[in-house]
């Protein structure tokens, strides 16, 4: 879900299309990316022999660079935001099902608002990032079946008992199933995502607290201070004190 990783960098103004019924359109070399929304009617984008249906009940990302057919098949009206961003590498029509297209047609509508006045670029920015975040939740939804067991994770991360079968319980799941969601995934072990949330959160702890290494080993659940001082080494290629003296910020 490389929405998460977005940085959006130009946002255009907000527009709407009206589609009517029977409309055919070639795109070559889309300018940037485009997110575009449906409050009536449907279109057919072909792109690489491959159909993507846009209608009310979805959300479609184009891509930049793209090409593509698309047919009117149904008289509609299409809100569209262009935008160009960094860490967003697809060169292929994306559609996401929406639960609830209204919450991402009133960012639209916000979005539009915010445009007639000078001024709101840390608005629109804000509002554009909402609504990023509304597509990439339901895109994790509807995508990602080991979202519950990724919570547990953080939400437990002190406790030295995450092992396999620990998480394939508690998504009700064989752990060889479990390995092959990871390795689909995120392309690595549960137990290497797990070691990666320790990791990330003991360097969140040497930066911002005061607690001793022995404190953060327990803290992010290593059995001891001697495998979480050799796993960090391992990681960062610095000991959990050199990194807290390197990176700790003292105001």
């Amino acid at each position: 879900n490389n929405l998460n990783n977005i940085i959006v960098t130009d946002i255009q103004q907000p527009f709407i299309v009206h589609s009517e019924k029977g409309r055919i359109f070639q795109m070559k070399n889309r300018h940037s990316y485009g997110l575009a929304l449906c409050l009536s009617g449907q279109i057919t984008y072909t792109m690489n022999e491959k159909k993507f249906i846009a209608d009310p009940s979805n959300i479609v990302i184009l891509p930049q660079g793209g090409e593509y057919i698309l047919s009117g098949d149904k008289e509609g009206i299409f809100p569209v935001i262009n935008f160009k961003c960094e860490n967003f590498n697809y060169d292929e029509i994306i559609v996401i099902p929406l639960e609830n297209p209204q919450a991402c047609i009133k960012d639209f509508e916000t979005l539009k608002d915010l445009f007639l006045h000078n001024g709101n670029h840390h608005k629109i920015y804000s509002t554009f990032y909402e609504l990023l975040d509304k597509v990439s939740s339901a895109n994790s939804q509807k995508q990602n079946p080991l979202d519950p067991v990724t919570k547990y994770i953080v939400e437990n991360i002190q406790s030295p008992e995450l092992s396999n079968t620990c998480l394939a319980r508690q998504l009700g799941i064989s752990e060889v199933y479990l390995r092959k969601l990871f390795s689909a995934h995120y392309n690595i072990t549960p137990k290497q995502y797990v070691l990666d949330i320790r990791i990330r959160k003991a360097k969140q702890m040497l930066r911002d607290t005061p607690f001793t290494v022995a404190a953060i080993a327990e803290a992010c659940g290593f059995a001891s201070v001697y495998h979480f001082c050799r796993a960090f080494k391992q990681r960062t290629g610095a000991t959990p004190t050199q990194y807290a003296n390197e990176n700790r910020i003292f105001t």
